[in-house]
């Protein structure tokens, strides 16, 4: 991996300990102290850990409470490298309806070099990223929007949701796991995922490698809900996530299609 997304890996693996130590993540990444040692440096430079003897502590836990502006930074190279497999997929002329998260931002950004699109929001961030540019018929969904987090809920946005037909849905997901399937900490924010699933064509979930084998607090769909899954290349891996290839697995039964970015 290079170093964007050996710092990325890296942070996941802070955050997921209460504390790691250097020759701990040296292990599980496959590089030499000396490198763990300078990516800890360089991570708490940021502020996103904190160095302690031996190894480091994360300063802000990884959480879904922290809200969209806590998270916006977490694994941002790996999440590029997402939002352009996920653009690629998309074919031009298509109808998109766009899911909130912060991965789907990166997802926005890759869209306009696939333009012509129309494109419904589901989120102020997706739409800004959006707004006024060339070849892109931004529709914004209606709907509350749900504090710390700016993605579109309610049953305004579930009527408009109704009214209207997408050739894909790009869902972005909390959790997905490979016998509760695809799942999301906010009752609302499924509610509209369940709605969009409804009115697509096609699914392509996307979620970087840390979703794997979650389960979270409401249940959006079984994994054949979705078409297709983009994660990144580091799922596999059983070092770094656990669960991440028995879940691959269980996708792969349920007939999705699972692209590594």
């Amino acid at each position: 991996m290079d170093a964007a997304e050996r710092l990325d890996v890296t942070l996941r693996l802070v955050q997921g300990a209460e504390r790691a130590s250097v020759s701990e993540l040296a292990q599980r990444l496959g590089v030499s102290e000396m490198t763990v040692r300078r990516d800890l440096d360089t991570l708490e430079q940021r502020g996103l850990v904190r160095r302690v003897h031996g190894g480091a502590i994360a300063t802000h836990p990884r959480t879904r409470a922290g809200g969209f502006a806590d998270r916006a930074g977490w694994s941002a190279a790996i999440k590029d490298r997402l939002g352009a497999a996920v653009a690629a997929l998309i074919a031009p002329g298509s109808r998109v309806l766009l899911d909130a998260g912060t991965t789907t931002v990166h997802v926005a950004r890759a869209l306009l070099d696939r333009a012509p699109l129309t494109v419904t929001a589901l989120s102020l961030q997706t739409a800004v990223c959006l707004a006024d540019q060339p070849d892109i018929d931004l529709l914004v969904c209606g709907g509350r929007s749900r504090p710390g987090e700016q993605s579109l809920v309610g049953p305004v946005a579930l009527r408009a949701l109704e009214s209207l037909a997408f050739d894909v849905f790009v869902m972005s997901i909390g959790g997905v796991h490979a016998e509760y399937g695809w799942s999301e900490f906010s009752l609302e924010d499924a509610a509209v995922k369940q709605a969009g699933i409804a009115q697509s064509a096609r699914v392509i979930a996307v979620a970087d490698a840390t979703k794997l084998g979650v389960r979270a607090f409401s249940q959006v769909a079984s994994l054949g809900a979705a078409h297709e899954f983009v994660t990144d290349r580091t799922a596999a891996e059983a070092s770094i996530h656990p669960a991440g290839p028995a879940t691959l697995d269980a996708l792969r039964e349920a007939g999705v299609v699972i692209h590594s970015a």
